[in-house]
């Protein structure tokens, strides 16, 4: 189903709040061990409830948080979930603010898996293909 037109409104703005609030409102230690970002939010349709997907990174670009990590960091966010609301409420004027609740976004470790299967594969890449004339 599409999603409607109010609710991916309501989900971009809260997903701005959000992001600004990890990087510059959350004291909390164990979102300092990461980056934290917000890759997506979908609300639901009454905009009563607005799942917040979190995608986590490492020290580098290769490098996958582990599951103790990922709960930390779900643990923080969900203890931080009420002051979140109340700041959303504050900045975006709806009648009702949605529950917040949390998912980890593992799309960027699924797409380095990927990449090392596909590179493992040993393909010869192309040349640049010859002009025909």
């Amino acid at each position: 189903m599409a999603k409607g037109y109010r609710a991916g409104r309501l989900g971009e703005e809260i997903k701005k709040i959000v992001g600004n609030m990890i990087l510059f409102e959350l004291k909390d230690p164990r979102l300092q061990k990461r980056m934290v970002s917000v890759s997506d939010v979908e609300v639901s349709d009454d905009g009563s409830y607005a799942t917040i997907f979190l995608t986590i990174l490492g020290k580098s670009i290769a490098e996958n948080a582990d599951e103790q990590e990922k709960k930390e960091i779900l643990a923080a966010m969900k203890s931080a979930a009420g002051f979140m609301r109340k700041e959303i409420g504050r900045q975006i004027k709806v009648r009702h603010v949605p529950e917040l609740s949390f998912k980890i976004d593992n799309s960027l470790e699924y797409g380095r898996h990927m990449s090392k299967i596909i590179d493992s594969l040993n393909i010869p890449k192309d040349e640049e293909p010859a002009d025909e004339e």
